[in-house]
Protein backbone atom coordinates (compact mmCIF):
# COMPACT_ATOMS: atom_id res chain seq x y z
CA UNK A 1 0.00 0.00 0.00
CA UNK A 2 3.10 2.25 0.88
CA UNK A 3 4.49 1.36 -2.72
CA UNK A 4 1.06 2.55 -4.35
CA UNK A 5 0.37 5.68 -2.30
CA UNK A 6 4.26 6.92 -3.48
CA UNK A 7 3.27 6.32 -6.98
CA UNK A 8 0.34 8.00 -7.35
CA UNK A 9 1.69 10.84 -5.64
CA UNK A 10 4.68 10.87 -8.13
CA UNK A 11 2.24 11.11 -11.17
CA UNK A 12 0.25 13.66 -9.29
CA UNK A 13 3.32 15.82 -9.08
CA UNK A 14 4.34 15.25 -12.69
CA UNK A 15 0.65 16.02 -13.64
CA UNK A 16 1.16 19.69 -11.84
CA UNK A 17 4.91 20.37 -13.65
CA UNK A 18 3.17 20.00 -17.14
CA UNK A 19 0.21 21.94 -16.70
CA UNK A 20 2.00 25.00 -14.92
CA UNK A 21 3.80 26.32 -18.44
CA UNK A 22 0.09 26.14 -20.24
CA UNK A 23 -1.38 28.01 -17.79
CA UNK A 24 1.29 30.40 -18.23
CA UNK A 25 1.01 30.54 -21.92
CA UNK A 26 -2.75 31.09 -21.70
CA UNK A 27 -2.21 34.21 -18.54
CA UNK A 28 -3.07 37.49 -20.32
CA UNK A 29 -0.93 40.26 -20.96
CA UNK A 30 -1.38 43.31 -19.06
CA UNK A 31 -3.88 46.29 -20.66
CA UNK A 32 -0.92 48.81 -20.03
CA UNK A 33 1.41 46.55 -22.06
CA UNK A 34 -0.70 45.38 -25.00
CA UNK A 35 -2.74 48.89 -25.62
CA UNK A 36 0.90 50.21 -27.45
CA UNK A 37 1.10 47.63 -29.83
CA UNK A 38 -2.81 46.89 -30.77
CA UNK A 39 -4.21 50.60 -30.93
CA UNK A 40 -3.76 52.34 -34.18
CA UNK A 41 -2.41 55.34 -35.09
CA UNK A 42 -4.67 58.86 -34.66
CA UNK A 43 -5.62 60.06 -37.99
CA UNK A 44 -4.48 63.87 -37.04
CA UNK A 45 -0.66 62.44 -36.53
CA UNK A 46 -0.95 61.89 -40.18
CA UNK A 47 -2.23 64.83 -42.08
CA UNK A 48 0.81 66.66 -41.77
CA UNK A 49 2.69 63.60 -43.85
CA UNK A 50 0.15 63.49 -45.91
CA UNK A 51 0.23 67.11 -46.93
CA UNK A 52 3.71 66.75 -47.20
CA UNK A 53 4.28 64.20 -49.52
CA UNK A 54 1.07 66.04 -51.82
CA UNK A 55 3.39 69.00 -52.10
CA UNK A 56 6.34 67.03 -53.00
CA UNK A 57 4.46 65.77 -55.88
CA UNK A 58 3.83 69.54 -57.31
CA UNK A 59 0.01 71.11 -57.89
CA UNK A 60 -2.53 68.83 -59.59
CA UNK A 61 -3.96 71.51 -61.58
CA UNK A 62 -2.96 70.33 -65.31
CA UNK A 63 -0.63 73.12 -67.00
CA UNK A 64 -1.46 75.34 -69.51
CA UNK A 65 -0.76 74.20 -73.18
CA UNK A 66 2.08 76.06 -74.18
CA UNK A 67 4.32 73.94 -76.37
CA UNK A 68 0.80 74.50 -78.86
CA UNK A 69 0.57 77.90 -78.71
CA UNK A 70 4.42 78.37 -78.94
CA UNK A 71 3.46 76.13 -82.07
CA UNK A 72 0.76 78.46 -83.17
CA UNK A 73 3.66 81.88 -82.45
CA UNK A 74 5.72 80.48 -84.74
CA UNK A 75 4.02 79.46 -87.55
CA UNK A 76 2.45 83.12 -87.84
CA UNK A 77 5.97 84.36 -87.55
CA UNK A 78 6.80 81.70 -90.39
CA UNK A 79 4.30 83.24 -92.65
CA UNK A 80 5.03 87.10 -92.16
CA UNK A 81 9.02 86.39 -92.97
CA UNK A 82 8.31 84.00 -95.59
CA UNK A 83 6.14 87.22 -97.29
CA UNK A 84 9.04 89.63 -96.08
CA UNK A 85 11.32 87.85 -97.83
CA UNK A 86 10.15 87.79 -101.39
CA UNK A 87 8.64 90.97 -101.03
CA UNK A 88 12.59 92.55 -100.51
CA UNK A 89 13.72 89.69 -103.77
CA UNK A 90 11.30 91.94 -106.30
CA UNK A 91 13.15 95.40 -104.99
CA UNK A 92 13.67 96.75 -108.45
CA UNK A 93 11.10 95.73 -110.44
CA UNK A 94 9.84 98.02 -112.80
CA UNK A 95 6.28 99.11 -112.50
CA UNK A 96 3.81 98.57 -115.09
CA UNK A 97 -0.23 99.17 -114.74
CA UNK A 98 -1.98 96.04 -114.41
CA UNK A 99 1.05 94.01 -114.65
CA UNK A 100 1.38 91.53 -112.23
CA UNK A 101 4.67 89.18 -112.56
CA UNK A 102 8.10 89.87 -112.12
CA UNK A 103 8.73 89.30 -116.06
CA UNK A 104 6.26 92.23 -116.77
CA UNK A 105 6.15 94.24 -113.70
CA UNK A 106 4.36 94.79 -111.27
CA UNK A 107 1.73 97.87 -110.52
CA UNK A 108 0.64 98.11 -106.41
CA UNK A 109 -2.08 95.42 -106.02
CA UNK A 110 -0.23 93.21 -109.00
CA UNK A 111 2.73 93.38 -106.26
CA UNK A 112 1.03 92.49 -103.14
CA UNK A 113 -1.01 89.72 -104.42
CA UNK A 114 2.16 88.19 -106.33
CA UNK A 115 3.51 87.71 -103.01
CA UNK A 116 1.06 86.68 -101.12
CA UNK A 117 0.31 84.21 -103.61
CA UNK A 118 3.87 82.75 -104.33
CA UNK A 119 5.06 83.08 -100.80
CA UNK A 120 1.70 81.38 -98.45
CA UNK A 121 -0.29 80.42 -101.35
CA UNK A 122 -3.15 82.55 -100.41
CA UNK A 123 -4.98 84.21 -103.46
CA UNK A 124 -6.04 87.89 -102.51
CA UNK A 125 -8.51 90.10 -104.98
CA UNK A 126 -7.50 91.58 -107.94
CA UNK A 127 -7.22 95.63 -107.05
CA UNK A 128 -6.15 97.52 -104.46
CA UNK A 129 -10.04 98.54 -102.98
CA UNK A 130 -11.34 94.94 -102.89
CA UNK A 131 -7.90 93.76 -100.88
CA UNK A 132 -9.01 96.59 -98.49
CA UNK A 133 -11.95 95.15 -97.68
CA UNK A 134 -10.94 91.54 -97.34
CA UNK A 135 -8.78 91.96 -94.40
CA UNK A 136 -9.18 92.73 -90.70
CA UNK A 137 -8.78 96.01 -89.46
CA UNK A 138 -5.11 96.65 -87.47
CA UNK A 139 -4.41 99.49 -85.65
CA UNK A 140 -1.20 101.66 -86.56
CA UNK A 141 0.22 100.63 -83.74
CA UNK A 142 -0.67 97.34 -84.12
CA UNK A 143 0.79 96.85 -87.19
CA UNK A 144 3.36 93.71 -87.49
CA UNK A 145 5.25 92.34 -91.02
CA UNK A 146 3.04 91.15 -93.50
CA UNK A 147 0.39 93.41 -93.13
CA UNK A 148 -1.00 95.69 -95.70
CA UNK A 149 -1.33 99.08 -96.04
CA UNK A 150 -3.75 101.48 -98.23
CA UNK A 151 -4.09 104.99 -99.59
CA UNK A 152 -6.00 107.12 -101.27
CA UNK A 153 -3.73 108.81 -103.93
CA UNK A 154 -6.63 109.54 -105.99
CA UNK A 155 -8.61 111.96 -103.47
CA UNK A 156 -10.15 111.22 -100.22
CA UNK A 157 -13.14 109.21 -101.28
CA UNK A 158 -11.76 105.52 -102.63
CA UNK A 159 -8.42 103.30 -101.92
CA UNK A 160 -6.30 103.63 -104.72
CA UNK A 161 -2.84 102.67 -103.70
CA UNK A 162 -1.26 99.09 -101.56
CA UNK A 163 1.64 98.39 -99.93
CA UNK A 164 3.17 95.27 -97.23
CA UNK A 165 3.74 96.53 -93.69
CA UNK A 166 7.87 96.15 -92.87
CA UNK A 167 8.96 97.42 -89.63
CA UNK A 168 9.47 100.71 -87.92
CA UNK A 169 7.11 102.39 -90.41
CA UNK A 170 8.23 101.45 -93.56
CA UNK A 171 6.77 99.86 -96.11
CA UNK A 172 7.21 97.84 -99.50
CA UNK A 173 5.79 98.81 -102.98
CA UNK A 174 5.13 99.49 -106.45
CA UNK A 175 4.63 103.35 -106.54
CA UNK A 176 3.96 104.64 -109.94
CA UNK A 177 4.64 104.88 -113.45
CA UNK A 178 8.77 105.44 -114.29
CA UNK A 179 9.37 103.64 -110.92
CA UNK A 180 10.01 100.24 -109.38
CA UNK A 181 9.60 98.22 -106.29
CA UNK A 182 11.14 100.25 -103.53
CA UNK A 183 10.73 100.89 -99.57
CA UNK A 184 9.15 103.76 -98.22
CA UNK A 185 8.42 105.33 -95.16
CA UNK A 186 4.53 106.08 -93.19
CA UNK A 187 6.21 109.08 -91.94
CA UNK A 188 7.19 110.49 -95.47
CA UNK A 189 4.81 113.76 -95.62
CA UNK A 190 3.31 112.07 -99.39
CA UNK A 191 2.26 108.83 -97.43
CA UNK A 192 1.03 110.46 -94.34
CA UNK A 193 -1.37 112.64 -96.05
CA UNK A 194 -2.60 109.92 -98.18
CA UNK A 195 -2.69 107.27 -95.46
CA UNK A 196 -6.09 104.92 -94.98
CA UNK A 197 -5.45 102.36 -92.52
CA UNK A 198 -3.97 98.95 -92.69
CA UNK A 199 -5.53 95.50 -92.99
CA UNK A 200 -4.29 91.89 -92.30
CA UNK A 201 -6.08 89.34 -94.49
CA UNK A 202 -7.69 86.36 -93.50
CA UNK A 203 -4.41 83.95 -93.90
CA UNK A 204 -2.73 85.58 -91.01
CA UNK A 205 -6.17 87.14 -89.08
CA UNK A 206 -6.80 83.68 -88.70
CA UNK A 207 -3.76 82.84 -86.77
CA UNK A 208 -3.33 86.13 -84.82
Amino acid sequence: MLCQRLIVTAALFAASLAIVPVQAAERPVPASVAAPLLSPLPLASLAPAVARAALSAGPAVPMPATGTDAGAVDEVSRVRQALVVLAMKLRDVRYVRGGHSPSTGFDCSGFVRYVFAHAIGLQLPANSARQFLAGARVERSDMQPGDLVFFRTRGRKHISHVGIYLDHGRFIHSPSAGKSVEVSSLDDTYWARRFAGARRPEGIARNG
